[in-house]
């Protein structure tokens, strides 16, 4: 496969050692480290490699220079349609991550890019279910479009379980369990939120574990709330403090303060 940006790559006995080493460095928000194990003399391995530093930004909030290296080398020797695509997607979904938090307002650059790698990852390839997901990504936070993400994150929900990638399963789980919340079904909310804490744990992807347990939490009433809270709140502080925008959601409300 071409792509592995967001992938079960490493994640199960069998796999190649490469790529286990990788997932492990990855999983516990080493994500420079991950990416200095790679060879650099091929495409697959340029365009892994621009995913893992994409996806640092996004958790860290930093490093978007070294993300935009990596992205240019990986586009530079992309040779196929799918490789192109592969290279747009992560294009995309670094200049989300910069609109996200707040360093640049790239939308449209990131419109563009998944654009065009819709336009050259062929329907039923792997890569097109993370692609999918960040088109979901793009209505839910930067377009305020809900139905349109829910569609989105319908269509990587089937193809990642199709493809058997259990990560992004995870993502997808968890962003519709957060849609369901936001319209009021707190059980499918909880039921997705557990889905998506359950496969985290079972691949050990610790740096996304924090943040389940705290969208569960969201949906549970005390003392099983703060439980979970107190355990996100464990695991990020393990983590040095990554993601870094879990703070907000892990800091206690001012006594007194109104909530939402």
């Amino acid at each position: 496969m071409a792509y592995s940006a967001v992938s079960g790559n490493g994640t199960t006995a069998g796999d190649d050692p490469l790529q286990t080493a990788v997932w492990r460095l990855r999983s516990r928000a080493c994500w420079a480290d991950a990416a200095a194990l790679l060879p650099t003399d091929t495409p697959t391995y340029s365009l892994q490699r621009a995913g893992l530093m994409v996806e640092r930004c996004l958790y860290t909030e930093g490093g978007w220079e070294e993300a935009e290296d990596a992205l240019r080398t990986a586009e530079a020797v992309a040779r196929t349609d799918e490789e192109r695509g592969a290279a747009a997607c992560e294009r995309g979904q670094l200049a989300y991550a910069a609109t996200l938090h707040g360093v640049r307002d790239r939308a449209d650059e990131a419109r563009a890019a998944l654009g065009r790698a819709a336009a050259l990852i062929p329907p039923g390839a792997p890569g097109r279910a993370l692609l999918d997901f960040r088109r979901g990504l793009l209505a839910e936070n930067l377009t305020g479009s809900p139905q349109a993400a829910r569609a989105a994150y319908r269509r990587a929900h089937a193809a990642a379980t199709a493809h058997t990638d259990p990560l992004l399963l995870s993502f997808t789980w968890r962003h519709l369990a957060g849609l369901a919340l936001r319209d009021g079904e707190l059980a499918e909310a909880r039921h997705g939120f557990a889905e998506s804490l359950r496969i985290r744990e079972e691949l050990g992807y610790l740096v996304g574990t924090a943040p389940a347990l705290a969208s569960l939490a969201d949906t549970e009433s005390e003392p099983e709330a703060s439980r979970l809270r107190e355990e996100a709140g464990r695991l990020f502080r393990l983590l040095g403090g990554v993601p870094t925008w879990l703070a907000r959601q892990l800091t206690p409300p001012e006594p007194g303060a109104a909530t939402a």
